[in-house]
Parts: structure tokens; sequence; C-alpha cells
């Protein structure tokens, strides 16, 4: 089992694309496992559009992995979303890592779109049986209550096989939908002890269905500064965060240095996580590439010798 590092974003923080592009080839020289994009249509804030996203990313490196945390399956058509993957596979040589979520059914991406949220369960649901139906078999048949496929097929078909599947959330239904059809499970802004039951139950409903996961493919994610809780971007993350959750997010935020993010780290690893999502604080391009530079150059070590033991 290893342990991997990769870096997530979710708002777009840096000041135009060349910035970006310098990040992302920090990243790509510094060792980092994996860009993670979030993905939102409709905000006020900046952010990118996370399926287009890994098409930039395909053809801009060569030895990063990257993934959406997590695409909303509920707004997605999933014979186009099974293409758009298979595709960005095939151009990257097996570097992508397709994440599918519900998605909120308060976001303003479903009004937005004119998706109704009545029955999205279990549009879901169809829609993970049509992608890993259609990336692993040549000739696809189903009539459902929202899709109907007729001898359908896509080609090329992903470079991975299988292409993996990582699935988000932890309510019973995301729980029962990793455990039939995830290769993976990404947790959402949870705390340790929190993710340590889904992981559980993930793997006995998994064993239900006569599947299991690779020990070392939960993931959880958190945001880390190397800095001081006193300064006002950590001050305004918080707040933002106890706004949204309720409650202080002390439990999913490392602020400080090395030993904090470790710790926290080591607290999600205990609970059964092995893959890590780390997003900056940081605002601008300066920012970014020096929280960046600071985590490779603190943190990646670190991981490396968790491997090695």
């Amino acid at each position: 089992m290893t342990v991997s590092a990769g870096i997530g974003i979710a708002n777009f923080p840096f000041a135009d694309a060349a910035g970006f592009w310098r990040w992302v080839d920090m990243c790509e020289s510094g060792g980092i496992d994996s860009i993670w994009q979030s993905d939102r249509l409709i905000s006020a804030a900046a952010n990118l559009e996370c399926m287009s996203v890994m098409a930039a990313l395909a053809g801009a490196t060569k030895r990063l992995k990257f993934g959406m945390n997590v695409a909303s399956l509920g707004l997605r058509d999933p014979v186009l979303a099974a293409k758009q993957c298979a595709t960005i596979d095939v151009l990257s040589e097996g570097r992508l890592l397709p994440a599918f979520g519900l998605g909120s059914s308060r976001s303003r991406d479903y009004a937005a779109t004119a998706t109704p949220t009545r029955r999205r369960g279990k549009r879901m649901d169809e829609g993970l049986q049509i992608l890993t139906r259609l990336w692993s078999e040549d000739a696809v048949s189903m009539r459902g209550e929202f899709f109907c496929l007729d001898d359908a097929s896509i080609a090329p078909k992903p470079v991975q096989r299988p292409m993996p599947l990582w699935i988000g959330g932890s309510a019973p239904k995301a729980i029962e939908r990793t455990a039939r059809w995830g290769t993976g499970w990404q947790a959402g802004i949870e705390s340790a002890d929190k993710v340590a039951p889904v992981i559980r139950a993930i793997k006995e409903k998994a064993a239900e269905f006569g599947r299991t996961i690779d020990e070392d493919h939960y993931g959880a994610g958190f945001s880390y500064r190397f800095g001081s809780p006193d300064e006002p971007i950590v001050q305004r993350h918080n707040a933002g965060l106890t706004r949204l959750l309720g409650k202080p997010p002390t439990a999913f935020t490392a602020v400080g240095g090395k030993g904090e993010i470790m710790a926290l780290m080591e607290g999600f690893r205990a609970a059964g996580v092995h893959k890590f999502i780390l997003r900056p604080i940081a605002a601008g391009t300066d920012e970014m590439l020096a929280q960046t530079k600071l985590l490779i150059e603190r943190v990646l070590p670190e991981v490396a010798a968790l491997n090695e033991r």
C-alpha cells in the first residue's frame, strides 16, 4: 500500500493563465502525485470547468495524474462523460483519475442548467453503469428510467484497464455506489473520525457484492498553509468553512508547518486513508507557488519516508 499526496484547487487563485501553467510545471517537476480540480459551474468566484482542465493537463504534462474532485454525474450526460474521459485517458496515456459524485441538490448548477433534482440519485446510478460498461464492453444495451442504449460502443477505449472510477459522498447510497461500481472513494470536507466508519461501511458493502477495493484507494483532503493561524487569509478561510459547515474547520485544516500537516495526515491514515488531496490556502500566483514549493520541499520527503517504511 502506498501513500500519495496530490494537490487540489477549487477557485482559480492565479493572476492569469501564465501563472497557472507555472504552477502546473512546478507540480510536474516537483513530484506532486496528482492535480484535482473541483467542479462548479455557477459561481461569482473564479473557477475552471473541471473536464476542460483535465483535457488541458493531458496535453501540458507528461507524468502528473489528474482528476475531478468530484464531478457531478447528476448534471452530466453519462455517454458524453464516458467519451470525454476515454479521450482524455488515451491522450494522456493513462493518467486520468475520473471521480464522480451526486452533487448537492441546493447547487445553483442544477437550476441554471434546468436539470431536475428529483430522482437524481437513480439517474446517477444509471450513469455509473453506463460509464463502466462503455469503458470496458464493445456493445452496451440497456433500458433504464433515464437512459436507453442500444448496441452502443465507444472507441478508442481508455488506456487504463480497468478505468479507475473514484466516487465521492458519505451517504448510505454513496457508500453503496462506491461498493458496487467504484475502484476508489474520495471523502468530502470531513474529519478523520467521520471518514473511518464510511471506509468500513464501503468494505462491508463491497464484500456483499463480491468485490474488493484496494486498501490504498481511499482518499481524503484537507486545506493547509505554511504560516500562522493569525494571518487574515487563514481567518477568512476558516470563517468561510465555519459558515458553510456550521463548525470550526480545525479537524480538516493544517496551519503552521510540516509538523501540523503530517499530524493531520497521520490522523487520516489511522482512519484508513492513503490518498491525499491537499489544498493550499493561498491567494494569487506568488502565494500558490510559494505554498506548493514548501509542500514539495518539506512534506513530500515525509510521504516518501512513509512508503519506504
